[in-house]
């Protein structure tokens, strides 16, 4: 029986190294892969992520020296500094508000959430971890839209996270929590490596 392509997407993926740096990514493939990074899973519906697409020759080169030099940084087509926002309960009517509008959710309901994420947020930790969540489902979901669109990609952490939010203006409240280049592979990247067994990671309680 043939995998569902989804799970063979998942198989497939890698974390590419090199990239074909004569490709061009065009706005509406930017675009595309934002859009459905956006579709990822976020509490309360926060939303609380940015992304931005490092393109031109100049960001990119400022880019590579703050990832200390790493070549795929210069080389994809994009490099996106994934973001996140430390979430603000206030932002939430306006986000539930087209799902209320719809008759899924009452007024009372969206209310009793902004409730619930401005006490669960309070704790300055609580706001970090959920902005590391956010970047991060998002940031996942994005490498697997780039999959299906048939380009690579590739998570990374090592980076000047400081240097990164002065350099390209983030807000104090915007978190730089991983870059993903994204373009066509070139040729020599490794397959997918070896995972453990399953035994090793799951318990069922």
């Amino acid at each position: 029986m043939p995998l569902h392509p989804t799970i063979a997407l998942i198989e497939q993926r890698i974390s590419a190294n090199l990239f074909d740096a004569a490709h061009e990514m065009s706005d509406a493939d930017i675009e595309a892969l934002v859009r459905l990074a956006t579709r990822a899973p976020s509490a309360y519906n926060l939303q609380n992520w940015r992304f931005i697409a490092v393109r031109t020759a100049a960001s990119k080169a400022k880019l590579r020296a703050l990832a200390y030099g790493q070549a795929k940084v210069s080389q994809a087509s994009v490099t996106f500094i994934v973001c996140g926002v430390l979430p603000r309960a206030e932002t939430l009517r306006a986000r539930l508000a087209p799902f209320v509008e719809a008759g899924h959710m009452t007024e009372e309901t969206s209310s009793s959430w902004q409730e619930g994420a401005q006490a669960k947020y309070a704790d300055p930790q609580d706001a970090r971890d959920e902005a590391i969540r956010s970047a991060s489902l998002g940031g996942a979901t994005l490498i697997y839209a780039a999959q299906a669109l048939g380009f690579v990609s590739s998570a990374m952490s090592g980076f000047d996270a400081q240097g990164v939010a002065r350099e390209f203006a983030l807000d104090a409240d915007e978190v730089p929590v991983m870059l993903i280049p994204v373009g066509r592979a070139a040729p020599g990247n490794w397959p997918q490596k070896p995972r453990r067994p399953v035994s090793e990671v799951l318990e069922i309680a």
